[in-house]
């Protein structure tokens, strides 16, 4: 009788360890997580293992350069699933936007056929005219945010008829019955050729965009908006600091209808990172937002402090080359890794006044 009882103070002291250990471990992700968690994540070329007759997706074949095949592929899905589960915390991130995945079949095994099978995702996704076949898509969580409608806006650049970029995707819904939410995901044309013989082309991108958000803002002044994606440009490149014109300095209260970074002016204050290349961290994924969701009066809010980098141990591993840490990728050349993704996640909670 004396060793079960010993055996049942042992185990519920265990249990008592181990939870305060989970909660410690990561107090931003689990203990004050919002209403509404919005993601977004680059990963890192999703592609199937079928060849796509009108797209240049040869080096993801069996045959190509990085013989990519039905193994490397599931591990890749499965991958990225642990990585939305763990950015989620207690519960599955409510929105996900995400770039670099191939096609609807991706998304699906992605959502309906890993680890997240079970928080039924809805997936909103349409294909664009990108020359490597690569789109933006995002899910999202039914009972938490309802669609009203969405569009995507092809770009096209008239001092660049070539170019086949991502298409702008853009999803109007209701926050858990609420308020309205504008959002768009990004990914921005990249800097191959070099930053600046590419920069006209996301200074496009980005005036389109503003375009958007400006006619939206017209007819509602407090329109909840965030802005999320890969913009292969730093926070104050001119696309985003000077076309797009999204704040990197935050003086509160802030004005309804102007943009601001929220993870350039985290990148400003604290020094975050998602991206590294030749050894030197950048940011290139963001969550921009317009002021009317950083007052707290508002039906549906954010603040600063709700906004990160996803930067877990596992997502890290040592730079040999360049020292510190580089992110966990799923190549390094053509050398399969069996990592996750080039890019850290970002993300942002959205909290609904009480």
């Amino acid at each position: 009788m004396k060793d079960n009882i010993k055996y049942i103070i042992l185990l519920v002291c265990g249990i008592i360890i181990i939870s305060s250990c989970s909660v410690s471990k990561d107090k931003t992700n689990k203990v004050n997580r919002g209403d509404i968690r919005i993601m977004f994540y680059n990963t890192e070329n999703l592609f199937d293992v079928k060849h796509d007759t009108l797209k240049n997706d040869y080096q993801f074949l069996p045959d190509g350069d990085k013989h990519w095949d039905y193994y490397k592929f599931n591990r890749k899905v499965n991958n990225l699933a642990k990585v939305i589960t763990a950015v989620g915390g207690w519960e599955q991130p409510d929105i996900i936007g995400l770039c670099e995945i191939e096609n609807q079949y991706v998304l699906e095994q992605l959502a309906y056929y890993s680890p997240l099978k079970n928080t039924h995702y809805k997936i909103i996704h349409k294909e664009s005219p990108d020359r490597r076949g690569i789109d933006v898509a995002l899910f999202y969580r039914k009972e938490k945010f309802k669609p009203i409608k969405y569009e995507t806006f092809e770009i096209k650049m008239p001092f660049s008829k070539r170019t086949k970029t991502r298409d702008l995707l853009y999803v109007k819904g209701l926050v858990l019955g609420k308020d309205t939410l504008h959002v768009f995901v990004n990914h921005w044309p990249s800097r191959w050729g070099g930053q600046l013989k590419s920069e006209p082309k996301r200074m496009f991108v980005a005036k389109t965009l503003k375009h958007i958000t400006d006619s939206i803002l017209i007819i509602n002044p407090k329109a909840n908006i965030i802005i999320m994606g890969d913009f292969n440009d730093e926070p104050d490149n001119k696309s985003l600091k000077y076309v797009l014109n999204a704040q990197l300095e935050l003086s509160l209260p802030a004005n309804d209808t102007s943009l601001y970074n929220l993870t350039g002016i985290l990148q400003k204050t604290k020094g975050i990172a998602t991206h590294k290349y030749h050894g030197v961290w950048g940011v290139l994924d963001q969550m921009i937002v317009t002021g009317a969701l950083l007052n707290k009066k508002n039906k549906i809010y954010t603040s600063l402090e709700n906004s990160h980098v996803f930067n877990a141990d596992f997502l890290l591993e040592p730079d040999e080359k360049y020292t510190g840490k580089r992110p966990n990728r799923t190549y390094i050349g053509f050398k399969y890794h069996d990592g996750f993704s080039d890019h850290l996640p970002v993300y942002t909670d959205i909290f609904i006044a009480k």
